[in-house]
């Protein structure tokens, strides 16, 4: 598989449902994990966590329609152009942990509406 940025890259480690509780045992996690040299620098991708976390709306909370707007928020966040370096490409705006978060705040907050 070509990934392109483990920043970009949510996962879910799902378990079977408890029939005495319906409840799933789930883990949800970034691939990249706590990438602890770049840690306080402001470097990280913040999408795979959101990813993650959107997977677990979806997967442990059954709040699908929650999850599907989380995920068009980093889409429209990708859609204005800011970048972090991991995956800055010619044409786009380089920003950090903090700017790429704004940006999905701001797109979720016009997709609530």
């Amino acid at each position: 598989m070509l990934t392109g940025s483990l920043g970009m890259l949510p996962s879910a480690s799902l378990g079977e449902i408890d029939p005495s509780t319906g409840v799933r045992r789930s883990f949800y996690e970034p691939v990249h994990g706590s990438a602890p040299d770049i840690a306080g620098k402001g470097l990280a991708n913040p999408l795979a966590q959101l990813l993650s976390f959107a997977m677990m709306l979806r997967y442990s909370f059954d709040m699908a329609e929650d999850a599907d707007l989380v995920e068009k928020a980093v889409e429209k966040a990708l859609d204005s152009g800011k970048r972090t370096g991991d995956i800055m490409v010619e044409g786009s705006t380089l920003t950090n942990t903090d700017g790429m978060m704004n940006e999905v705040l701001s797109a979720l907050d016009h997709l609530a509406r």
